[in-house]
């Protein structure tokens, strides 16, 4: 008994300093102090900041833009608190960032990007990077410009080498991913002609339903959110003329309208959409969910039931969108929550694949066109591979 735990132990061990090895390479901080004097910057008023690392070889004119998540803030209070965190201010930024799974710079943890130019756009305004409001209230120094800071670090970016790029690929991770399609096709917009433009959605098809109490919580969120931010004249014209701005806050009633080639990939039981947008705390005031969205494993028949409801939801706003021959997608039933930026997620021994396909191997094969991905996943709990999320009741607090 002791030498079988031994082993395990041993086991867990080499995993650990395996992963430890995919995440070797460390990037220093870029920060865009020119940007500054043109109003873009944090929520804090410091200057935005990204992490480049070159390409080389043969990847030496492409380039991938990976936009950091963390969700919003939808009002003067939690947007305050945001920026004395990392969330609000590069003056919190850590100086060196991990490059690992799609950033990773080795070839046997990241196939067909390592020798990309590789960035990682730190995201510091709340807004998925669409806000611009001038005004500024010296009461309390809030500065809603994230729609200036997008522009300033492509900017920046094009200068570097990316006005060059014969690929590029704009990617996204939770409000980077849904960052990643507001701004497709203006960043298709910022490259030459002849520049081969696309971009992925991690976890960035944010639905809009109702909650456990038939509130319509997140769509009352999204309405403050691109109210506080002035986001309605960033937001995709394609969809604000059609309906209002808050509406053009979420993925099923945009992504349609999207001209440049877009790959969407997520979870079916999004654990943060669980969490946040199916059973938020004020739908759920005496706690009944709270096991359940720590564990999918602890949930009772009737949470399960509604979580396959929502899917079923999730599943129709996908497919709502039309078939189209460029439009790749990747629908996992894993209870998880990003899948671009985890090595073990992205491409590792035992990743969660679709059709006998991993993460990475669906997606390179829809950027560099040698296969379109399509698929969807059978229901919960029907996938073995899964990397299903356990969380600690400390961890991610709710919107």
């Amino acid at each position: 008994m002791i030498m079988f735990k031994f082993k395990q132990w041993l086991v867990l061990v080499v995993c650990l300093l395996a992963i430890l090895k995919a995440e070797g390479l460390f990037v220093n901080i870029t920060f865009v102090r020119n940007a500054v004097a043109r109003g873009a910057v944090c929520l804090d008023g410091s200057p935005p900041a990204y992490h480049l690392h070159r390409g080389s070889g043969t990847g030496i004119n492409s380039w991938i833009i990976q936009l950091e998540g963390g969700g919003w803030c939808n009002n003067v209070t939690n947007c305050l608190i945001r920026m004395h965190t990392r969330l609000g201010s590069s003056k919190k930024m850590v100086e060196n960032l991990a490059f690992s799974a799609i950033l990773s710079n080795k070839k046997q943890y990241n196939p067909d990007f390592y020798n990309w130019n590789r960035v990682k756009v730190r995201y510091c305004d709340g807004s998925s990077f669409t806000g611009d409001v001038q005004a500024v209230n010296p009461a309390t120094n809030l500065h809603f410009r994230g729609a200036r800071v997008w522009l300033a670090v492509m900017q920046e970016l094009l200068a570097k080498g990316m006005r060059n790029a014969e690929n590029a690929v704009l990617s996204g991770c939770s409000a980077g991913g849904l960052a990643s399609l507001m701004h497709c096709d203006s960043f298709r917009a910022l490259l030459p002609m002849g520049t081969k433009v696309k971009c992925l959605s991690d976890a960035g098809f944010f639905l809009n339903t109702r909650d456990v109490s038939g509130a319509q919580y997140i769509k009352s969120y999204f309405k403050d959110v691109v109210t506080l931010h002035g986001s309605a004249k960033n937001l995709p014209r394609s969809c604000t003329s059609r309906l209002s701005p808050a509406m053009c806050f979420f993925p099923q009633y945009v992504a349609r309208q999207i001209r440049t080639p877009v790959f969407i990939l997520n979870a079916a039981y999004d654990s943060w959409q669980i969490k946040n947008i199916l059973a938020p705390r004020a739908a759920d005031p005496y706690g009944k969910w709270q096991s359940c969205q720590l564990d999918i494993k602890n949930c009772q028949p009737n949470q399960l039931k509604v979580m396959q409801d929502f899917r079923l939801e999730f599943l129709s706003a996908v497919i709502g969108l039309g078939r189209s021959s460029s439009r790749g997608m990747f629908i996992d039933s894993c209870y998880t929550h990003c899948q671009t930026e985890t090595q073990t997620s992205w491409f590792w021994q035992d990743s969660p694949i679709l059709n006998r396909t991993t993460i990475a191997k669906a997606v390179g094969d829809w950027v560099y066109d040698r296969k379109l991905f399509q698929k969807i996943d059978c229901p919960y709990p029907c996938n073995p591979t899964c990397h299903h999320r356990v969380f600690t009741p400390q961890d991610a607090p709710p919107i």
